[in-house]
């Protein structure tokens, strides 16, 4: 069962391409982490899932209803945690806490409790005079304590320290580890702290995804490979061979490579390939993994966030 399907998805401004054909699909219960460079069209595609912005063309289907008609009982279900959202921040904790709670049916007093212990967040001052690391805690907090089906975080650590991330991922696995967990899309750049949280990656490049499936099975098939024996450079194929990425022959006894497709008949493969050559893999980081696959670019031309 999947929390969001997108179909198609478009959404053109002008001349600008923010988000073009579209497809995805979120498991339920997943933390999915969506990566992008700066103009893939990460915040617009949020946008669009969440009926904030209307596709040019396509659709997404959340929790099992068509997005175009998430009305404000939708949201009952949703959670939405990003910059630009209009909160009361002339309020006190307690205050703002109050006015969240009055709003939602299912809200958590336990939980509540529990998060504000662990935020450990002012109660005297308003919400505008707070840190923005205190800021997006009280945000979080308001958010999590109803228990939505669906969490959407587009940028959550942006500009944060260490202890205050460590306190937001918390708060975040506090509400996953429920008897009924909720599905989690986080938009971010920071791909050390994606890595530790998120179980699926989604990667989008000029408004299209690159590629969406769980972490496991991503590390498993991206290798780093490394060929050293005599005149393996003289036995390196020309072409490369589908699924082999930045392939260098750097010494004539030294070939590196990342693999794409990487499975258990791959290094029998390569030794059948490079005779007497010893052949070593191993695994890439998410952040190696993004790199290798997301398409450089000079100019966001006809690109939106």
């Amino acid at each position: 069962m999947n929390a969001i399907e997108c179909d198609g998805l478009t959404r053109h401004f002008g001349n600008i391409r923010a988000v073009e054909k579209l497809t995805l699909q979120v498991p339920a219960g997943s933390i999915f982490a969506l990566l992008g460079s700066n103009g893939a069209g990460k915040t617009t595609l949020l946008k669009l899932i969440l009926n904030l912005l209307r596709p040019s063309s396509g659709q997404a289907r959340v929790l099992g209803g068509d997005s175009a008609k998430l009305r404000a009982d939708n949201f009952q279900r949703i959670g939405y945690v990003a910059e630009d959202v209009i909160h009361p921040d002339w309020m006190n904790l307690s205050s703002f806490l109050g006015y969240h709670r009055s709003l939602y049916r299912s809200w958590d007093s336990k939980l509540e409790s529990q998060l504000r212990d662990k935020f450990n967040l002012p109660e005297g001052i308003a919400i505008k005079r707070f840190s923005r690391g205190m800021r997006m805690k009280a945000i979080l907090l308001s958010t999590l304590c109803f228990r939505p089906e669906l969490l959407v975080l587009d940028e959550p650590f942006s500009g944060l320290d260490p202890q205050v991330r460590d306190d937001l991922i918390e708060g975040i696995l506090e509400l996953t580890a429920a008897d009924s967990p909720c599905t989690v899309v986080i938009s971010s750049h920071d791909i050390a702290e994606i890595e530790r949280l998120a179980d699926w990656v989604g990667i989008l490049a000029h408004g299209r995804i690159v590629l969406a499936e769980a972490l496991t099975e991503l590390q498993f098939r991206f290798r780093r490979i490394e060929v050293v024996g005599p005149d393996v450079r003289q036995q390196m194929p020309d072409p490369a061979p589908a699924g082999w990425i930045r392939a260098e022959a750097t010494t004539p006894t030294l070939i590196q490579f990342i693999h794409t497709q990487f499975n258990t008949n791959t290094e029998a493969e390569l030794r059948s390939m490079f005779v007497n050559a010893r052949i070593q893999s191993s695994q890439l980081s998410l952040r190696d993994i993004f790199l290798a696959t997301s398409k450089s670019s000079t100019s966001t031309d006809g690109l939106l966030t």
